[in-house]
């Protein structure tokens, strides 16, 4: 469930199963399957959380967040670039 990511998380939308109304309005939103999504921030007490998604940063209580089926996008982290080892500068004499 979309509720459930941490912040700073990013998902992939499966489904939407919320009533017809709020399901058209986030429809028209961007929140349609395969739409990336990723948690930007939530309030203080918890509720409401801040979801980007194409271009759009749009804050959605939890009981409606938990209506949008997601899979997480846990990406293999990219591996730190090696730096070449300096070799000891000979004289060309």
């Amino acid at each position: 469930m979309l509720s459930e990511l941490e912040v700073g998380s990013t998902a992939v939308i499966e489904s939407v199963d919320l009533p017809p109304g709020v399901h058209n309005h986030l429809m028209y939103m961007g929140f349609l399957p395969n739409a990336r999504v990723k948690v930007l921030h939530r309030a203080p007490a918890g509720d409401p959380t801040v979801y980007a998604i194409d271009g759009l940063e749009i804050a959605l209580r939890r009981d409606t967040a938990q209506g949008i089926q997601v899979r997480s996008t846990h990406a293999p982290a990219a591996p730190t670039p090696r730096m070449p080892r300096s070799r000891p500068h000979k004289d060309s004499r």
